[in-house]
């Protein structure tokens, strides 16, 4: 949790559950995952979760956890959001994805945005929006100061249930000149959901569905000229340290946004050795002595290895989580600072995805991994997270090479 200085207490909307704890929190995201397990392939069918699993997570409090208690939300912090994720990912990594890029921009919402967009976007509390961080579609300066934005933004996860949209896109710039980036939030009457999800290897189940946008007009409060949410500096103070008195609204938005896939690997991962776990009690191996694996010496190398890494992993999340904290109550999270903790992420899902691919997945046996069942989903779902750009663009090449070039001093 990140520290909070004294707010006034009649600055604060009361929460659905104002005694709720981040232990219990914990403990129903463990809870809402076991009963995920086994809906998997009908979420994969429909291709995002069940109404009634939507409508667990909201009671849950999970789409409160960032929203600041200004709003009727907990602050909680990236940790306990973090953890909630990995958990859920040990159930259904299709589930997890989609709430965690629908719930995790409400963080970015109140760290860049002004008091005024503030009070309207979290007026509702639960606050659904996913976004897109590649720049699609054009902007055009409006009449009254604010734009009309066009385009087609692909691979908003969350969209299904989405309150808002937060999207990046081109600004025209002057002849001879570059175009310029525009960060904007609309909500959900001035877009479309797109049925363009599904067809994928994995992560079936994550409603990362295209978001149409036909000429919105997006008011100047909701629009962020010059910004991209992977780019903005936290330096100096934001709007949302400011209006809430939190660190948690202080600290960087790009980490938190490449933390995620790292809780997402790490719950596939948790997920993964449990099948192995099992399999290993109950099957026999295929040779003389025929004994149960779980008897076997090399059976009982590759678990704990596989144990091993998971929780090196785990470990590494942990401390990366840690280490955002701490910079945000320091408020020196510069940009060498936050590529350092996101290739922290990258480093998690390295040791998560060796797990599957090189210990687990060859040697559970081919009937563990015929169509549908459990293992061989989670390796389709860790295989479509390693296409994510964010993952196997940014965090393996772009972000090393930055944070090489600032602390050698080399010019871009």
């Amino acid at each position: 949790m990140t520290a909070a200085m004294d707010t006034p207490a009649h600055e604060h909307r009361l929460p659905p559950e104002p005694g709720l704890t981040e232990q219990e929190v914990l403990a129903r995201a463990e809870r809402i995952a076991e009963t995920l397990v086994d809906r998997q392939q009908e979420t994969e069918d429909r291709g995002y979760c069940a109404l009634d699993t939507q409508e667990a997570l909201k009671k849950a409090g999970f789409y409160r956890l960032l929203v600041p208690k200004r709003y009727g939300g907990y602050e909680f912090g990236i940790d306990t959001h973090m953890q909630v994720v990995a958990r859920l990912a040990r159930g259904c990594a299709s589930t997890a994805w989609m709430y965690t890029f629908g719930a995790s921009h409400a963080h970015l919402a109140a760290t860049l945005f002004s008091e005024e967009a503030q009070d309207e976007l979290f007026a509702d509390g639960d606050f659904i929006c996913p976004g897109v961080v590649a720049p699609a579609g054009v902007a055009e300066p409006a009449d009254d100061g604010g734009w009309i934005v066009d385009g087609v933004f692909r691979y908003a996860s969350g969209s299904p249930y989405a309150t808002h949209f937060v999207g990046q896109t081109f600004v025209a710039g002057r002849e001879g000149e570059p175009d310029g980036q525009l960060m904007f939030i609309v909500p959900r009457n001035q877009w479309e959901r797109l049925d363009d999800w599904g067809s994928q290897i994995g992560l079936k189940g994550s409603g990362s569905s295209s978001v149409k946008i036909e000429r919105a007009h997006i008011p100047a409060y909701f629009a962020l000229p010059g910004t991209h949410m992977g780019l903005t500096s936290v330096v100096g103070g934001t709007p949302g340290l400011r209006l809430h008195r939190n660190s948690l609204y202080g600290g960087s938005v790009l980490a938190p946004l490449n933390f995620q896939v790292g809780a997402l690997a790490v719950g596939m991962a948790t997920a993964a050795l449990d099948v192995y776990g099992e399999l290993t009690r109950e099957r026999r191996i295929a040779y003389p002595p025929f004994h149960l694996r779980a008897e076997d010496p090399d059976f009982q190398l590759r678990y704990g290895e596989a144990a091993g890494r998971i929780a090196a992993a785990r470990a590494a999340m942990t401390d990366m989580l840690r280490q955002w904290q701490e910079t945000a109550e320091l408020g020196n999270a510069d940009r060498a600072v936050e590529l350092r903790m996101s290739i922290i992420s990258r480093e998690v899902v390295r040791l998560a995805w060796s797990t599957v691919s090189e210990i687990l997945m060859p040697t559970a046996g081919t009937s563990a991994i015929r169509a549908g069942e459990r293992l061989e989903r989670i390796w389709r779902d860790m295989s479509t997270l390693h296409t994510h750009a964010g993952v196997n663009i940014y965090l393996a090449s772009i972000a090393p090479r930055e944070l090489a070039r600032l602390a050698l001093g080399v010019a871009s």
